[in-house]
């Protein structure tokens, strides 16, 4: 083995642990998808470090890059955000898998990659933005006596809402919706009216609770 790939084998397992430690878990604090993320990297780099001094076609490794990038555990909901870190533990595991002569724009690839998840994924970054789908209890069908009555609800700005289901024999409407709370954040309005998409009661649970995307 060359000095060039034990280099980029140190720089894939020091990018793996600040993606999986440093970055995500950090920040979500879900330990399964630290060994995803691990696995994952490592088990790309192995690979790609393989076909890369083998003597095999370039649409068998191709073809196999495609099927691990698919890999997910159907078991376990996962957001766009932690396809993103499945992405970039991939990505990183690939760049630094392939035999390099240089092994330093690999190095400055990888933390490029490092560098844009950490400020996508920083909660300073489209921190007024929420998410939450809630349920009503009241069938509304007209969007802007809808509109009106999250904004009410939740305290905030709606920016788009998808009803997800109007139910006229029970009186409740399930929608999922997209919304700005105010500069320093805001509690929805007390009372009854409505619950959280998550099953938590809209009197105790603040908007902050609500999902950051």
């Amino acid at each position: 083995m060359t000095t060039s790939a034990l280099i980029l084998i140190g720089i894939d397992l020091a990018a793996a642990l600040v993606l999986s430690l440093g970055l995500y878990y950090r920040r979500h604090h879900r330990r399964d998808l630290v060994v995803a993320f691990l696995g994952v990297n490592v088990g790309v780099m192995a690979v790609a470090a393989v076909l890369g001094t083998a003597e095999v076609a370039m649409g068998l490794g191709l073809g196999l890059f495609g099927v691990l990038s698919i890999i997910r555990l159907r078991s376990s909901e996962i957001t766009q955000r932690e396809v993103a870190y499945y992405f970039a533990a991939l990505a990183i595991g690939l760049l630094t898998g392939l035999p390099q002569t240089d092994p330093w724009p690999v190095a400055a690839l990888v933390a490029l990659i490092l560098v844009v998840l950490w400020a996508a994924d920083h909660p300073a970054f489209l921190a007024r933005s929420r998410h939450q789908v809630v349920r009503l209890d009241r069938a509304v069908a007209d969007e802007a006596e809808l509109r009106a009555e999250l904004e009410t609800r939740l305290g905030g700005t709606v920016a788009s809402t998808t009803v997800q289901e109007l139910d006229l024999v029970n009186d409740t409407t399930l929608v999922d919706v997209r919304y700005r709370v105010p500069r320093g954040g805001t509690r929805p309005a007390r009372g009854g009216g409505f619950t959280l998409g998550r099953g938590t009661s809209a009197t105790t649970a603040p908007a902050l609770e609500g999902a950051r995307r």
